[in-house]
Formats: C-alpha cells, sequence, structure tokens
C-alpha cells in the first residue's frame, strides 16, 4: 500500500455501496432502505441526478409518459403532466431521496473499484477515501460520459463548439448557421430548439433512423408498444407500430431519414439504440426550417464543413449531438463482468448480478422501467444475504492509525 492510499480515511461499511447517484443509484438505495439495509452512495458531483441538472438542454421533457418513468415505492406527484420537465423530473427525484432519506456523499470520485479476494471484499478507493464492503452497486449508467468524435480540423474552426452536454438552449445561437451533428433525440430536439431562435440548423444523418411519433390515434406509442407485447411476438409489434407511424408521419426517407432493417424495438434492445420521438421537428424537417444532410463530415474547415461527397458549406457554430457511453472500464478493475464498452456482458433481464457481491443498475438498455426491476432484484438480493442493522452501521478511522486497526 503506498503512502497516498495510508493517508486516505478509511471507511468499512456494513451495508452496500452504490456508486452513482442518478436515478440507477437513488432507487437501489431506497429499495434497500424499504428492507432495513444500509446503503453508502458515492457521487463525484454535487447533486443527485448530475446528468439532469449539468448536462442537459433547457427544453428536455421526458420522451416516455411518467407512468413508465416512476422509480419504485414512490411516485410522481398528481398534478403532474403526462410528460414532466427536466425541473420537473430533478424535483422527483429530490423528494424522493428525501422520502427514503437518501444522503450520498459527494463530490467522491471513484478512481478504483476492485474485489480482494484474501478478505472477500470490496475496496472503493476515491480522492480521500477508502471504502470497505461486501457489495459493490455499479450505477453510474449508461450515459457516464460524453462521446466526442475526432473529426478532422475541428481544432481550427473558429466558431463555437458544443457538445449536448453542455448547450442549454438555442439563445446562444441565435440567427446563427449551426452544423448539428447527430440525429437521435438530441440531434432532433437541439434543431427544434435552435429553430426558435431563428437559427438554421443542418442536422448530419450518417446511418439509418427510426423516427416514430410519439403519440398515435390517441394514446402514446410506448403504451401502445408496451400492450401489444403482452399479446404478441416482438418483430410483429415492430411491424404493426412502422406501419402506423407511416400512417401518422408519411415515409421518411423521403426526408432522408432511413429506416434501419431491424424494427425500432428489436433494435432498441439488441444494441441500446433509442428510436427518436419526434416531438416537432419532423414538421420542420418537411418545411425546410431543419435541413437534412445525407453525408457524413470529412473535415471541418476555418469557417464550416467539407461533407463526403466534396460539397463545403458555411456555418458559425457546431454541436455534438453524438451520445454518451458508460465509464465503467476506466475505474472497475478486475472484473470481467462488463464488456470493453462498459455495458453488462449478460443481457437484460439477467444483467443485474455478477460475482463476489457485485450488482449493477442502470445498464438494461430499456430506461428507468428497466432500473425499477433491477433495484428491486439487488434489494432483495443482498436481504436475503443479511438481517438488517441500524442505518449508521459504519467503522470510519485512517489507515495509517494502526491502534483503531488492532
Amino acid at each position: 500500500m503506498d503512502s497516498c492510499e495510508k493517508d486516505k480515511i478509511f471507511i468499512k461499511f456494513d451495508g452496500p455501496i452504490i456508486v452513482g447517484a442518478g436515478p440507477s443509484g437513488i432507487a437501489v438505495a431506497a429499495c434497500l432502505k424499504q428492507n432495513g439495509i444500509p446503503s453508502l452512495v458515492l457521487e463525484r458531483s454535487d447533486c443527485i441526478a448530475s446528468l439532469w441538472q449539468h448536462k442537459t438542454y433547457d427544453r428536455l421533457k421526458l420522451h416516455l409518459p411518467k407512468q413508465f418513468c416512476e422509480l419504485p415505492l414512490f411516485g410522481y406527484p398528481k398534478n403532474f403532466p403526462k410528460y414532466p420537465s427536466k425541473n420537473q423530473f430533478v424535483s422527483y427525484m429530490e423528494a424522493y431521496a428525501k422520502h427514503f432519506d437518501i444522503k450520498p456523499k459527494f463530490n467522491q470520485v471513484v478512481a478504483n473499484a476492485e474485489f480482494d479476494f484474501e478478505n472477500g471484499v470490496w475496496k472503493v478507493s476515491s480522492q480521500d477515501c477508502l471504502y470497505e464492503s461486501r457489495w459493490l452497486v455499479v450505477a453510474t449508467g449508461e450515459n457516464a460520459e460524453a462521446v466526442v468524435p475526432e473529426i478532422q480540423g475541428i481544432e481550427r474552426f473558429e466558431g463555437v463548439v458544443r457538445h449536448t452536454s453542455e448547450y442549454k438552449s438555442g439563445c446562444e445561437f441565435r440567427d446563427q448557421r449551426v452544423l448539428v451533428v447527430g440525429c437521435g433525440n438530441s440531434g432532433m430536439e437541439v434543431s427544434l430548439d435552435l429553430c426558435r431562435y431563428n437559427a438554421s440548423p443542418f442536422m448530419v444523418v450518417r446511418n439509418s433512423v427510426h423516427v416514430l411519433p410519439r403519440e398515435m390515434f390517441g394514446f402514446t406509442t410506448f403504451g401502445i408498444v408496451m400492450t401489444l407485447l403482452k399479446w404478441l411476438p416482438l418483430r410483429v409489434v415492430d411491424k404493426l407500430i412502422l406501419f402506423m407511424a407511416n400512417l401518422t408521419l408519411g415515409n421518411t426517407e423521403k426526408l432522408g431519414l432511413r429506416r434501419p432493417k431491424t424494427g425500432p424495438i428489436e433494435l432498441k434492445n439488441a444494441t441500446g439504440k433509442t428510436p427518436v420521438l419526434d416531438t416537432g421537428a419532423l414538421s420542420l424537417i418537411k418545411s425546410g426550417n431543419i435541413k437534412v444532410v445525407e453525408q457524413g463530415v470529412r473535415e471541418v474547415t476555418r469557417n464550416g464543413a467539407r461533407f463526403m461527397d466534396g460539397q463545403e458549406i458555411a456555418f458559425d457554430s457546431i454541436v455534438l449531438a453524438t451520445g454518451y457511453k458508460s465509464n465503467v472500464p476506466f475505474w472497475l478493475k478486475g472484473s470481467d463482468f462488463f464488456t470493453d464498452d462498459g455495458m453488462p456482458k449478460t443481457p437484460f433481464p439477467n444483467g443485474w448480478k455478477g460475482e463476489n457481491g457485485l450488482y449493477t443498475v442502470g445498464f438494461t438498455r430499456r430506461g428507468l422501467f428497466g432500473t425499477t426491476c433491477d433495484a428491486l432484484k439487488i434489494a432483495k438480493d443482498v436481504t436475503d444475504q443479511r438481517q438488517p442493522v441500524a442505518c449508521n452501521s459504519k467503522d470510519k478511522f485512517r489507515l495509517n492509525d494502526v491502534m483503531i486497526l488492532e
């Protein structure tokens, strides 16, 4: 053990250590608390749901109806709308944590977590503490770090370059020509938001994408899907949903939005690629306010971009709607439970539990519904392994304080 580790505060905790205070981590802590099991939640930021609070745009709303986005044991206020706003969701998260008296340790950046086979415990190291527990819950999620692609020449661009994690509203880009790289839900909604500030978005669509209406025939698309899946095979449901989407939206391929050969639900389950739920962007594509660029970016120039077909267009700013990725491989060591991309090797619904007291939540590719399923399973599994104890059961001392260790 090096001198830096010896100077850290040592905390031995008689309950699971949960890394991440987003919806997934807080949900597991709540389910454990309901069973009388203490947990210690470590969060690198200064608040719960930091992705929602710090790295989302102002106009963001839940894409799915609130009844499909509740955390376990505590629902939304009845006066919330069908699709709660960003601020409403954050207030729900804060009320949820308060209801279950969950108090994460903030500003704890976990640099390393590894199982100690000799002592049968997980050792979790942050910048100033070393934690020890029989159980480790990985709750950092699928969207821990922004994906910033390497685009030739982008360093010489003279305008503003923003990843959507830094984008708040189109106010900053008023009256500008903006290149939006990416056509998922973020790319579509950012383009829509830019139009509200009289900007001219050019959206790069390199790959195929499923665009579905958020509602069809007075019902939510997701609700229709969930109902049909109770009675019909997945691929049949996909065909029915695409048929109804084409009736509602028309042929999106005529707009430069090619559909994948695999259906939207099957594709989501297999790869995590979420279909775009249209909230108004499609009508602006049809009207020409949002321009679709079907060519990839070859290079960024001083004042614009050159595309694969040789066309060059001038832009004032660039927004990278290129998504997020897991960061688990950077800090979880000695475990082969995760892939190199930081996702569990075992797919949902069996990817919530590893070996030696390792658990994972928020990696199901099924949003908050998957989080709820896994949080309840984890709490039950841990509860079955031990008897509930008081929630303040922990030992705390410095590693170089040998007297206390003895």
